[in-house]
């Protein structure tokens, strides 16, 4: 986060159990999961403002119920130019589908570019509403999930188990 700006933040129940959000001036600038790799915590001096959070967790309950296949929340990640391309990619996945590293890569226009996307991938801080659980590797694998891959596998599964319900 910023230095000057500030965070707000709320906790969300969710069936992966309770999520941390994180917002500013600019929209949600983060959605970790209590499982990550590296768990993100609360910093000395974020402000808990759970009426910030209104609408992103109504969103996210309607996507936990399965009747929410895109999230409409402002969205205010940090990262270099090519990590917001990355990420921008992500939201473009339809629910319910995969996409590997490799076809990310080829769509931004760098072919040789799958590790790059794969790391950029890893770095993204607004989890499931930027679904960078829906990449995966080129021969269909699971391949790492900052939440974890028991995560990821129920995330999938979730939107696989609701995506006909949209038809």
């Amino acid at each position: 986060m910023m230095k000057g700006m500030t965070v707000h933040y709320t906790y969300v129940d969710s069936p992966l159990g309770e999520l941390l959000l994180t917002a500013d001036d600019g929209g949600l600038t983060g959605l970790y999961l209590p499982t990550a790799r590296y768990p993100v915590t609360v910093a000395p001096g974020w402000t808990r403002h759970d009426a910030a959070f209104t609408e992103a967790r109504t969103q996210l309950e309607e996507y936990f119920a399965g009747s929410r296949r895109e999230f409409e929340l402002r969205l205010n990640a940090r990262g270099s130019a090519f990590q917001r391309r990355v990420w921008a990619a992500l939201v473009e996945i339809e629910y319910g589908e995969t996409a590997s590293y490799g076809a990310i890569a080829a769509r931004l226009g760098v072919p040789e570019g799958a590790r790059a996307v794969g790391l950029a991938n890893g770095q993204n801080p607004i989890s499931i509403v930027v679904p960078c659980h829906r990449v995966i590797g080129a021969n269909g694998s699971l391949t790492g999930y900052g939440g974890g891959l028991p995560a990821k596998q129920w995330l999938l599964s979730h939107e696989a188990a609701h995506s006909g319900l949209f038809a």
